[in-house]
């Protein structure tokens, strides 16, 4: 009976693994391309496109004469003096992502705001802001536009958002190194299962040699409360399976899977 109830009482909580951050310096892309342009690093690719009248093309950051500070190598530059959207889809689900821009803009008193818009399969999930004024030179001045969010997305549209205080300015912007956090992949529990000798086992995959722990308690809150078991064996890369013996031991027992 004991083994019956323990079934019934079965729980599952699942924290994700973590996931490195990807920095693109886009200094692989080749230059004078315009958009749209493909980038990989890490077999992480970014799809570089545009929206609007103008467009941007991979130029060196010195295209100027100067570099904005940030700036190094090959950068993203606009091809007309009209505003367009830069679009930024990336080939795995992310949960954030920033990229450095400098706007055009000649010894004004503020700095234009630019936005981040974030979407999921086309769906918006998310949307943030920034601008420099605060740090401004306001001629061509660095700021680093960023959003981090709960939910994973694969694309973002980076829009020139409102302008600055001032009359020399135009509505573009240059842009470089993009960081991407790829969403972890999820923890897949398979074949919960009581033995023969009343111990309990579970399955799952994810990374291989990811950092796993299993907590276990008797009530789902609160999880201050629930302790680190050990049984976690890396069977295969990427394959992982627990065996608690002492599951005999309970009515009932909750588990949850965390990283790292």
């Amino acid at each position: 009976m004991k083994a019956l109830l323990l079934v019934l009482a079965l729980g599952f909580t699942i924290s994700e693994a973590g996931a490195q951050s990807i920095v693109f310096n886009l200094d692989n892309a080749s230059v004078s391309s315009s958009f749209p342009v493909d980038v990989t690093v890490s077999d992480v690719t970014l799809h570089l496109s545009s929206s609007g009248i103008g467009g941007y093309s991979m130029q060196p950051a010195d295209v100027l004469g100067f570099k904005p500070q940030g700036f190094e190598g090959l950068c993203i530059y606009p091809s007309s003096v009209f505003a367009a959207d830069l679009h930024i889809a990336v080939s795995t689900a992310m949960t954030s992502f920033s990229i450095v821009y400098a706007p055009q803009e000649l010894g004004c008193d503020a700095s234009a705001t630019l936005r981040v818009n974030a979407y999921m399969k086309g769906i918006s999930v998310g949307t943030t802001t920034t601008n420099a004024t605060d740090l401004c030179t306001c001629t061509w001045q660095s700021q680093i536009l960023e959003i981090t969010l709960p939910q994973p997305f694969d694309k973002v549209i980076v829009h020139y958002d409102a302008k600055p205080a001032c009359q020399d300015y135009g509505p573009i912007f240059m842009a470089d190194n993009i960081v991407v956090t790829p969403a972890p992949p999820p923890i897949v529990i398979t074949d919960p299962t009581i033995l023969s000798n009343g111990a309990f086992q579970f399955s799952f995959t994810n990374q291989p040699n990811a950092t796993f722990t299993v907590l276990g308690g008797t009530n789902l809150s609160p999880f201050s409360s629930w302790i680190p078991l050990p049984g976690l064996l890396e069977t295969v890369p990427g394959s992982f399976r627990f065996t608690d013996p002492e599951a005999t031991n309970f009515l009932q027992r909750y588990y949850r899977v965390t990283s790292p």
